[in-house]
């Protein structure tokens, strides 16, 4: 199932879905991967502990919310494809964000969680038919299909990856 199979769009979520072409959700998972979207981070040691403003996150922080986030979105995605009605609360980011050890841990090493944590993601779709993923429940006030959690997933490191670029590289300079 591809983008525009997303119906009806949820608020909020758009920002992140909007973010990935209208392609096939696996050729999405295949092509917008870690390793792809983060393919440079490795490189940035000179970023890696920087913040450009105050109370921002660093390059680890924003890998661990990534992280985190897939694990959230994933967890909503099963619960709504096996059409669990239960209405799912958001989450505050900046208390997770608080309370991990991301600042203790190389880029590598999160970088091979990351990895491990979208096998596990798109496994996870892999065992949903059509049905399933056209499912809906609510979340964050949004109703949101697994199909539409997908894309978030998928399009989320997209928008923070954008972040780095645009407010850390110049850090470098």
């Amino acid at each position: 199932m591809k983008r525009s199979d997303i119906n009806p769009m949820p608020a909020f979520f758009d920002r992140y879905i909007n973010l990935v072409e209208d392609i096939d959700i696996f050729e999405a998972f295949e092509k917008h991967s870690p390793d792809k979207v983060y393919s440079e981070i490795s490189k940035l040691t000179d970023l890696q502990a920087k913040i450009y403003a105050p109370e921002k996150w660093t390059v680890k922080d924003i890998l661990q919310h990534v992280i985190d986030n897939e694990r959230i979105m994933a967890y909503r995605a099963l619960r709504f494809s096996r059409n669990d009605k239960t209405v799912l609360p958001g989450y505050e980011e900046e208390l997770l964000a608080a309370n991990t050890v991301a600042s203790k841990r190389s880029v590598t090493d999160l970088m091979e969680e990351f990895n491990l944590v979208r096998q596990s993601t798109v496994l996870l779709y892999k065992n949903m038919d059509d049905e399933m993923i056209l499912r809906s429940g609510v979340a964050y006030k949004s109703e949101i299909s697994p199909l539409a959690l997908g894309f978030v997933i998928i399009g989320h490191p997209v928008h923070h990856m954008n972040i780095i670029r645009e407010r850390y590289y110049p850090l470098l300079g």
